[in-house]
């Protein structure tokens, strides 16, 4: 039930009080929701000027006024609005908030969390080391990642001194794997996967520790873990090859070539890329394709090419296998999805290793547009920005100007017709 009588609260409701309501409102939630000090309001029409005349009880000749806040907090409650400046606000609108107390809230909540983490480390058994110091520093300026509330900030940082104590304090020994040691902290074996903040937290720790670089990419994160004798997952992630024949006498490059003496797919995880010995004879030219599809009908034809697949995204380990490849004096020819991220993955790729564009001109897209048409294939809008091809100042224009998205499907003879001759 309104504390405001119907009439009084009409009339304050009304346009000719709308924005000197706003007004207060902003000054109080910034202020401490004291009603002190005053405020001056402008080019005010007739209306404004006639409604504050009757709040204030004087006339007002002027476009401008300056108004006192506790001498209407006094007016309004010797009104028949009976209430003070605050009680009235919230009575026109939502309750006011204290933003000058919220805000010291979040800073003392902020000094919390630190405060926290300089008494975990200050009792563990790190706190004779001198890294610590630099790692608290560190994160303290670095400040709490945006969405992380400071209860789960304060557990995160828990769970980090008590991984690195783990890792880094005395008594130490043998290997640990990474979801392991996870578990053991968060009680989830995820809760040191990369990309979290917590794994983050560690890394900094183990590469101030350890006086090196924190790493940029998933090998240097893979390599600061083996530092510390964890073991990370290489065996989840893959890369799909077809055809790879490498010059070596270990188990592995046999198994690669009797399966390229099959036409039959492998999968290389980040394990196998470690130990293989990856030396093909220089100037093997490599496909790559960006649809799985694409190396299924290779093999199911018998190609002679060999072919690596990124599947959609070049992952790290196929970037690794690129890397490794490209080392060994191999060039590369490649072919992706005709739409706007298949553009920016192909400029990744083609940047990287210099590769060839296969089949990937204006000519060849405005061919298969056409005969996509033709056969009455369904055919996808081209939706997003569009991407300018380096290789082809032709492409984007044309495929502006159709519109039409092309997956690698569409080329799929032509692509295994490639495939299928020898060089």
């Amino acid at each position: 039930m309104t504390g405001l009588p119907t009439a009084t609260r009409d009339w304050l409701t009304g346009p000719g009080l709308a924005r000197l309501w706003a007004a207060i409102r902003k000054r109080l939630e910034s202020n401490g929701v004291q009603a002190t000090g005053s405020l001056r309001l402008t080019a005010m029409n007739a209306q404004e000027r006639g409604d504050l005349s009757l709040l204030l009880g004087k006339p007002l000749t002027s476009t401008s006024v300056t108004v006192r806040l506790d001498m209407l907090d006094a007016r309004l409650r010797a009104s028949a609005a009976g209430l003070g400046l605050r009680q009235t606000l919230e009575e026109l609108g939502p309750p006011l908030i204290d933003r000058r107390a919220a805000r010291a809230d979040v800073r003392a909540q902020r000094e919390r969390v630190w405060s926290s983490l300089a008494s975990s480390l200050d009792v563990s058994p790190l706190a004779d080391q001198e890294w610590p110091r630099q790692w608290y520093d560190l994160l303290r300026r670095a400040g709490v990642p945006r969405g992380v509330t400071p209860e789960a900030a304060t557990e995160a940082l828990q769970q980090a001194v008590q991984v690195l104590t783990t890792l880094l304090g005395p008594g130490r020994s043998g290997a640990l794997g990474r979801g392991e040691l996870a578990a053991q902290a968060t009680g989830s074996a995820h809760g040191l996967d990369d990309g979290t903040w917590l794994a983050r937290l560690v890394q900094r720790g183990v590469a101030l520790a350890h006086d090196t670089e924190f790493p940029t990419d998933a090998a240097g994160r893979r390599a600061l873990w083996r530092l510390v004798s964890v073991t990370p997952d290489e065996v989840s992630s893959t890369v799909l090859t077809y055809g790879l024949r490498p010059v070596g006498e270990g188990w592995r490059e046999h198994a690669l070539r009797e399966r390229a003496e099959h036409h039959a797919e492998a999968h290389l995880t980040p394990r196998d890329l470690r130990s293989l010995r990856l030396r093909l004879p220089a100037g093997t030219l490599i496909h790559i394709c960006e649809n799985p599809r694409v190396l299924e009908a290779a093999a199911d034809a018998a190609c002679v090419q060999p072919l690596v697949c990124t599947s959609g995204s070049a992952a790290t380990v196929v970037v690794t296998l690129l890397d490794a490849l490209a080392a060994t004096g191999c060039r590369f020819a490649y072919h992706g999805d005709f739409d706007w991220p298949g553009i920016s993955l192909a400029n990744r790729v083609i940047r990287r290793y210099k590769a060839l564009p296969w089949r990937m001109g204006a000519t060849d897209y405005e061919h298969l547009a056409a005969r996509s048409q033709t056969e009455g294939i369904p055919q996808l809008a081209l939706d997003g920005r569009p991407v300018s091809a380096d290789w082809d100042p032709d492409l984007t224009p044309a495929m502006t100007a159709l519109g039409i998205a092309l997956h690698e499907e569409a080329s799929l003879e032509l692509l295994v017709d490639d495939l299928s001759r020898r060089t």
